[in-house]
């Protein structure tokens, strides 16, 4: 890949249309291939927040709770459409990434807080991808010193030798992988009528492991990362704000598909290994868990999902966290650009591929609480990203007429006020047990 290649023209909506007329295509058609040419970062982004430790929390939540925090997706799913759906909006109206916009309106120490916050958490998540490659291999029969190198090399050539658009592609194409949760769900014969109550009637405990657990989840779900890469990636794919809608319709899509695919790992673990006591740490152990319940086919597609998944959040987590990072210092980024024409972007993207490959490899690594701890983070710095998005989001000076109006500007408070209240329930339910002893 040599040199910059050029910005992506915004659709002549006219053009096309007369194109499509003199071609007798039926407008519904008309719309559903404009549409393909602007999908891709609200699905890549939401899809990427089903990683490893995202599969190893539901997991946990399954096999430790049942059906009993099914509930918790209806409101996650609510708060995290919100989220997305700010963060795409600010990136078509401004053009701008969101460490960009929080350098510019919050100032350099804000800033620096809130990166080097985001880069422990990303850091984390980045090695727990390598270790779910690892385990996924290694259920396969493949030793992790021969799948993690090779995982990390094909990402790294992939990014930086490839295009925007190919890279999208591919990041979408691994999206499809998840589907083997859902028939894993539907190989364990679940009570679907027990599965619809838990749905809309919510439950609650005041025990700590239970609220480490619901705290934990919402970190999975509705992941810090997730958001700076979603703006970015429409920021990259240069949309206007005639194609917001599509864009919005693109963020809501990948929420609702991503939540399900959750949602349906709860599910498989809550039926088969719920009602036998069966422990879990790890996203490995549910599928080596459900080969005595369901057959060994149920392990590997239980195991082909948590490969594709660490694979995609493997180049997703990286290019966020390099984003980001190239946004708040200043520096050039993006997927057009060569490593010597970005080099700080590339080589932090570099430099966090080799760091997860490299933590990965290290026997007897504690993979319960790299899994679980790191999600615990997340959780706790999700309201400090959510204030600041709803702030910017909401700021007419920045937005104009695509400021959040005054219903969804309550909705966007809600969820932020909702979510860190629970995250400093947590905080202060734990020192209190502390302190009891």
């Amino acid at each position: 890949m040599e040199g910059k290649k050029a910005p992506r023209k915004p659709i002549d909506w006219k053009f096309r249309e007369s194109i499509f007329h003199r071609a007798g295509v039926f407008s519904a058609r008309k719309r559903f291939f404009i549409y393909l040419s602007l999908i891709g970062p609200g699905i890549i982004s939401a899809s990427s927040g089903n990683e490893a430790s995202g599969i190893a929390t539901y997991s946990v939540a399954g096999a430790e709770y049942g059906y009993s925090l099914l509930w918790s997706f209806i409101p996650m799913t609510v708060c995290f459409i919100v989220a997305q759906e700010m963060c795409v909006r600010m990136g078509v109206v401004t053009g701008q990434g969101f460490a960009d916009l929080i350098r510019e309106h919050f100032g350099v120490r804000w800033t620096a807080f809130v990166m080097l916050t985001l880069l422990v958490a990303n850091t984390g998540i980045i090695i727990a991808e390598f270790v779910g490659i690892a385990q996924a291999s290694e259920i396969f029969g493949i030793s992790r010193y021969i799948s993690v190198p090779l995982s990390a090399a094909f990402i790294w050539w992939l990014v930086v030798r490839g295009t925007g658009k190919y890279v999208e592609r591919v990041f979408l194409l691994m999206s499809l992988i998840f589907l083997s949760y859902i028939i894993s769900a539907f190989m364990a014969k679940p009570d679907w009528v027990q599965i619809g109550k838990e749905f809309v009637t919510p439950s609650f405990r005041s025990d700590t492991d239970y609220l480490f657990t619901v705290i934990a989840l919402i970190g999975t779900t509705i992941t810090p990362f997730m958001q700076v890469f979603v703006q970015s990636s429409v920021v990259e794919k240069g949309l206007k704000k005639e194609e917001l809608p599509v864009a919005r319709a693109d963020a809501i899509v990948g929420v609702l598909g991503a939540n399900t695919i959750a949602a349906f790992i709860v599910i498989c673990t809550a039926t088969t290994l719920y009602p036998q006591g069966i422990k879990i740490e790890t996203a490995q152990d549910a599928a080596r868990a459900l080969a005595p319940v369901l057959g060994e086919y149920a392990e590997y597609l239980f195991a082909l999902g948590l490969f594709g998944a660490s694979m995609l959040a493997m180049g997703v987590l990286p290019l966020a966290t390099a984003y980001s990072l190239s946004e708040a210092l200043g520096f050039e980024k993006g997927l057009s650009y060569s490593f010597r024409e970005a080099p700080i972007f590339l080589g932090i993207f570099t430099f966090l591929i080799l760091i997860g490959m490299i933590v990965a490899l290290i026997p007897e690594i504690p993979q319960i609480e790299l899994l679980l701890v790191t999600q615990f983070v997340n959780g706790l710095l999700l309201p400090v990203v959510m204030i600041a998005i709803v702030i910017l989001s909401s700021n007419k000076e920045i937005m104009g007429e695509y400021a959040n109006s005054g219903w969804f500007k309550i909705l966007a408070w809600v969820t932020a006020l909702v979510v860190s209240s629970l995250s400093l329930l947590i905080i202060f339910k734990t020192i209190w047990d502390a302190i009891l002893g």
